[in-house]
């Protein structure tokens, strides 16, 4: 019992260090104008098929700060498929500029890095102030479900290196990921999907998971690994013939409230995961804050600058804005109509806002993309 209390009291504190280090404890500002509701053009900035020919595009993760290959407002893309389109084999991350540079960050090396099952590069994308990357995996050998294993976060550095890997410790199928980013410490918020979806053979079981997990980053070596814990779990999940597996995905921490939102595709809605920086249990009731209406799978999921959510349907290409205080869907716009039936369906998946509107992958042309 004292070595529990002491273990929340760490974490209570860091947890109070990094909302003041992250300069989050502002008070929140919120717009009701919609964001996306005035945009109605769509940019393509750059392919994002590196040379070893992946593709199918999933993560989005703006870089914050220049070091090494990284440069501060450029963008990283990670490729879900190989050049032969099978899912959960793709290892390169891409970075973009907003003017559409494309060069390539990271291959990684499936023989030299511990990753259970292999590398296949999920949304679970996120670049952090130190320069270290943080890319999740959910390989396949054959691009089927059936083959799909737990996979692991690989970290890398600002050169694009491997240093270090975390697999376990709850990890069951990253698929999305989100950063609370402090500097010498940082939280992970990480979607799980193969909590017995394999073994249910395309049945859906109700065992998804969101774990955080406790990075400190100590000055010049490399993050390590201090707990994790399954903060909220009950999510429905299943495999799927096309999409390999769908679950929840898209993460969103709000630093004014504490509230952690996700995507809960098969749900068709967004869920809230309160105290989610400090909970030590896993919540099995997540509140809804929308469902239905625009919502069609979401996936990605990312705040505007107006503080609002954006959640990027799988099903139908098109972006939803939702007011998180209300839970009222505010607008919706149609960016990708092709592929299907039905039109626009497995086009969308990771995203991000600037001021200058949101960038997004479409993973039918394989491109980076802005709504503007």
């Amino acid at each position: 019992m004292e070595k529990d209390r002491r273990r929340s009291d760490l974490l209570h504190l860091l947890g109070l260090m990094l909302l003041i280090v992250s300069g989050i404890a502002a008070v929140a500002q919120y717009s009701d104008p919609s964001f996306i509701g005035n945009l109605d053009t769509v940019t393509t900035l750059s392919t994002t098929v590196p040379g070893n020919g992946d593709v199918n595009p999933y993560g989005v993760a703006r870089v914050p700060r220049t070091l090494g290959n990284l440069v501060e407002g450029q963008f990283l893309i990670s490729n879900f498929n190989n050049g032969a389109n099978l899912q959960g084999t793709g290892t390169t991350i891409v970075e973009i500029s907003p003017s559409g540079a494309l060069t390539q960050f990271a291959q990684i090396d499936a023989a030299t890095t511990k990753c259970p099952g292999g590398i296949g590069l999920t949304t679970a994308l996120v670049a952090l102030r130190s320069g270290f990357v943080i890319v999740g995996s959910l390989p396949t050998t054959d691009g089927t479900a059936a083959t799909a294993q737990a996979g692991c976060l690989i970290v890398l550095n600002s050169w694009g290196k491997v240093v270090e890997t975390f697999s376990g410790n709850h990890i069951n199928g990253p698929w999305d990921m989100t950063a609370v980013d402090g500097g010498w410490v940082a939280v992970l918020f990480v979607t799980n999907v193969l909590n017995g979806t394999v073994a249910a053979n395309g049945t859906v079981v109700n065992k998804g998971t969101v774990v955080r997990m406790l990075l400190v980053i100590p000055d010049g070596g490399v993050p390590l690994l201090v707990n994790s814990t399954v903060v909220a779990t009950g999510f429905p999940e299943r495999t799927d013939p096309v999409a390999l597996v769908i679950g929840p995905t898209g993460v969103a921490f709000d630093e004014q409230t504490g509230i952690l939102y996700v995507a809960d595709s098969l749900d068709n809605r967004i869920a809230a995961v309160p105290g989610a920086l400090f909970r030590w249990d896993a919540s099995r009731f997540n509140s809804t804050i929308s469902q239905g209406g625009a919502l069609n799978d979401p996936l990605g999921l990312t705040f505007a600058p107006n503080h609002h959510l954006l959640a990027a349907n799988g099903n139908d290409g098109n972006i939803v804005e939702v007011d998180p205080r209300t839970g009222r869907q505010v607008a919706k716009v149609l960016v990708d109509a092709t592929g299907g039936p039905p039109p626009g369906s497995g086009a969308l998946f990771g995203l991000t806002t600037t001021s200058d509107g949101v960038y997004f992958v479409d993973d039918n042309s394989n491109t980076f993309n802005l709504l503007h």
